[in-house]
């Protein structure tokens, strides 16, 4: 049995397919409809639930498989989107998080016609829902309206995730990454220019085919030009069916590691830094769980920062997952802060018991 991710609401009739004595059966459609109407969805958090508003991507960077494995872009309908959402919030989930390969590429299906921004601000107003998010965005078509919604509306969260790759120019143009080190700055320029302060998170590859030295010294320039608060970095390496696959200039396994851990010490200077800031700062957290040591709990700032706290020590009130308190920042470290809670629980749902994932006597491949 092999089903592609477009298929979920096909697994009844293929098992009973696979249980009436088909030897092979597959489930690899690409229609729109049998990409989000299913009711397959596990959700591992009681208070935080994901939702795909567009699958596949049109964006064919040289590098990635994704056109290959998830086909071209469709997005849902905005009813659809907000019907669930509605659900979710009536079921206890305080975070909605919009999911998609490009999720700012999303177009609107349905008659309304939502832009992305629209969407947001509409799922931001739902009842129950205090926190949006949404990833990954791609900065072709990461637009000024979206970061107007950021300012306009507080539950929608003060954090993007837009991946750059590279900080040269020649290097973005190999990956086709449809634009510029300078025009992927114009929309840096359009965040760092908001009433808010949005916190900024990225994608880096060093080692990319013909990327030399100079190359990725303008990768490292642009971490201390952006200032990310987060950095996901990565060293190259092929993937079938792509473009880059047959690129000259292969950079050796050893320059790559090399870059790698040149960039992620830059950057975790720079997090230091930033995250320096916040010190004396009082941060509204969503609870995750308990925190690294004992007596300390673990929660989430809206900008997407990790914080270990310490409760009150006169209130009864012990911080619970899924609820949401205000903490005063103490310390700063590289990747998370620590904090002191002086006010919670300001909110917290009554989240939904997570359904049992039950065993299944057939292999399933997505």
């Amino acid at each position: 049995l092999v089903v592609g991710s477009a298929s979920y609401s096909q697994l009844p009739d293929v098992l009973r397919r696979i249980e009436s004595g088909e030897r092979r059966v597959t489930g690899l459609s690409l229609d729109t409809d049998e990409t989000f109407e299913t009711e397959f969805t596990q959700r591992a958090s009681p208070y935080r639930a994901y939702i795909t508003i567009i699958e596949g991507c049109d964006k064919h960077c040289s590098y990635c498989v994704v056109p290959f494995t998830r086909g071209p872009e469709r997005s849902r309908a905005s009813q659809n989107i907000l019907d669930e959402a509605r659900r979710l919030a009536d079921s206890g989930y305080s975070e909605i998080q919009l999911l998609g390969q490009t999720v700012n590429s999303y177009r609107d299906p349905a008659p309304a016609r939502l832009s992305f921004a629209e969407l947001l601000l509409q799922v931001a107003d739902i009842p129950g829902i205090r926190r949006v998010r949404f990833t990954t965005s791609h900065p072709r078509d990461f637009t000024a309206d979206i970061v107007q919604a950021i300012d306009s509306h507080p539950a929608i969260c003060n954090h993007v995730h837009l991946p750059v790759q590279s900080g040269s120019n020649n290097v973005l143009r190999r990956m086709a990454r449809e634009y510029t080190r300078e025009q992927y700055l114009e929309r840096i320029a359009l965040l760092r220019q908001a009433n808010r302060p949005i916190s900024i998170s990225t994608d880096i590859i060093v080692g990319f085919p013909g990327e030399t030295d100079a190359d990725f010294e303008q990768s490292i320039s642009l971490l201390d030009q952006v200032g990310y608060d987060l950095v996901f970095s990565f060293e190259y390496s092929p993937r079938p069916n792509t473009p880059s696959l047959h690129f000259d200039g292969v950079v050796p396994g050893d320059v790559k590691t090399l870059r790698l851990r040149i960039l992620m010490e830059r950057q975790q200077q720079i997090q230091i830094q930033r995250f320096t800031h916040l010190v004396a700062s009082t941060e509204e957290l969503l609870v995750e769980g308990p925190g690294g040591r004992e007596g300390q709990w673990k929660g989430r700032t809206s900008q997407n920062i990790i914080v270990n706290f310490s409760s009150i020590p006169s209130s009864t009130s012990v911080p619970q997952p899924g609820s949401y308190w205000n903490v005063r920042i103490t310390k700063a470290g590289p990747n998370s802060l620590v904090g002191e809670a002086i006010e919670g629980p300001l909110f917290s749902a009554n989240s939904p018991e997570i359904p049992p994932v039950h065993d299944s006597p057939f292999r399933i491949i997505f």
